[in-house]
C-alpha cells in the first residue's frame, strides 16, 4: 500500500467516525463497502452485511446517541489494516451515568470504503449497541 492510498483510505475511517458522530446514516453507510462485517469482542460473534449494517446504524442514531452524555477519543493508530481508536464514553440511564471504554477498529475494505468494524467493549455496552440485531449475530470465523 502506498503512502497516498494508505491517506486516503485513513481520511475515509475520519470521515466515517464524524457520520457517525453527526448522526448522518447516509453519509455512514457511504464510507462502507458492499459486504460490511462487524465484529463484537469479547463476545467472539459477528453481524454481516449493508442490511444489518444499516439496522444496526437505525437503531444505534435512534436508541443510543439520546444517551450519550459525553465520548472523548483517548488514542488512535493507523496500520495498513484499518484505524483504530480509542473511546472513553458516558451513557445516562435510569440508574444514572455509566462510564464505558471500547475501541474500534475501522477496517479497510475495496474501492476506498471500510469493510466493517473490529469492536472491542463490555457484552455491556455491546447489547446496547447492537441491541435487537444481536439476535442474527454468528460466531466469529476467526479470519
Amino acid at each position: 500500500m502506498t503512502s497516498a492510498e494508505r491517506d486516503a483510505l485513513v481520511a475515509v475511517a475520519h470521515a466515517h467516525a464524524a457520520a457517525e458522530a453527526a448522526g448522518d446514516l447516509e453519509a455512514t453507510m457511504a464510507t462502507l463497502d458492499d459486504d460490511p462485517v462487524y465484529e463484537l469482542q469479547p463476545m467472539g460473534v459477528a453481524l454481516r452485511g449493508r442490511e444489518r449494517a444499516l439496522r444496526y446504524y437505525e437503531h444505534f442514531f435512534a436508541t443510543v446517541m439520546p444517551t450519550i452524555a459525553s465520548y472523548r477519543l483517548r488514542s488512535e493508530w493507523v496500520t495498513d489494516e484499518g484505524v483504530g481508536q480509542e473511546y472513553e464514553m458516558t451513557v445516562s440511564g435510569a440508574d444514572g451515568d455509566r462510564r464505558h471504554a471500547i475501541i474500534g477498529i475501522l477496517l479497510f475494505g475495496d474501492d476506498r470504503r471500510l469493510s466493517g468494524e473490529r469492536l472491542y467493549a463490555s457484552d455491556e455496552l455491546l447489547r446496547f449497541f447492537f441491541g435487537p440485531l444481536l439476535d442474527q449475530a454468528v460466531p466469529v470465523d476467526g479470519g
